[in-house]
């Protein structure tokens, strides 16, 4: 499946910003099942790209003068194949697997959280079934409410508010999965969908002995899919977010987030 993705980000700040540095994901990553047709990034200053730790296209943006705001405006075409069961095809992966393993301060696992993942999946998580039972456990448990969370609510936070959306989703998902021993990283990137609140999505790929990666979308229950184009992975958000930066002044900071995602006609190639 063919999309069209749109996608601008706006910073505006009550105060002059006098220096400022930003990482951008935003560019989808190099996987077997997906190709990028075209892409741009439109951004306020010279990108430097790199690629990290996780495989991921970062690209660096640094405004040394004065500025009151900034906006990031992505166009592109992507071509996704379907993922069977939400298999992903073998990679070269630059860390080890069991680096995804290790919890962070978003997927730490407590008390409550070993409960809960033992009473959602009682013989362990071994199948892609038993990933698709945890994901649904955690929908029936943590209902979808924009603005109940943020960016820093942790996965024990999540499972005791009983609310969060996808990102809060993914965190539980990793931390549970990861209690069990089961090596699990975040995804960061955009959904095709109806729906109104998913076209900015995250989700999780857990790692199956004799499978490999399987890619699943916690907060719709099902693996993921064509729909699915994949920006970053890495162990949480903080590695995986689309735009991440710090800045020397500002005062208050305002953002605003547009994203669309259109299929694109099979015949067009623009």
């Amino acid at each position: 499946m063919k999309h069209l993705i749109r996608h601008v980000t706006q910073y505006r700040y009550t105060a002059p910003v006098s220096y400022s540095i930003q990482a951008l994901r935003l560019t989808p990553r190099h996987d077997d099942h997906q190709r990028t047709l075209r892409w741009r990034i439109d951004a306020p200053g010279a990108l430097e790209q790199q690629v990290d730790a996780y495989g991921n296209i970062t690209h660096m943006l640094t405004l040394p003068t004065p500025h009151d705001s900034i906006e990031l405006r992505v166009t592109g075409q992507v071509e996704i194949d379907t993922l069977p069961d939400g298999r992903l095809r073998p990679e070269d992966n630059r860390l080890p697997i069991h680096a995804y393993c290790v919890p962070t301060p978003l997927t730490q696992a407590n008390g409550t959280i070993r409960d809960f993942v033992h009473s959602a999946v009682p013989q362990g998580l071994h199948t892609p079934a038993d990933a698709l039972a945890l994901a649904g456990a955690i929908c029936d448990r943590v209902a979808y409410e924009p603005g109940t969370t943020d960016v820093t609510t942790a996965a024990d936070q999540v499972l005791a508010l009983g609310h969060g959306v996808c990102q809060d989703h993914a965190h539980l998902f990793l931390a549970c999965v990861r209690d069990l021993g089961v090596p699990a990283r975040y995804v960061s990137g955009y959904l095709y969908t109806e729906a109104e609140h998913a076209a900015s999505h995250a989700w999780a790929d857990v790692w199956l002995d004799g499978t490999g990666w399987t890619s699943l979308d916690i907060t719709n229950r099902q693996f993921a899919s064509d729909c699915h184009c994949r920006l970053a992975v890495a162990r949480d958000y903080d590695s995986a977010a689309p735009v991440r930066g710090v800045r020397h002044g500002g005062g208050e900071e305002s953002l605003t987030v547009s994203v669309q995602v259109q299929t694109a006609p099979q015949h067009s190639q623009q």
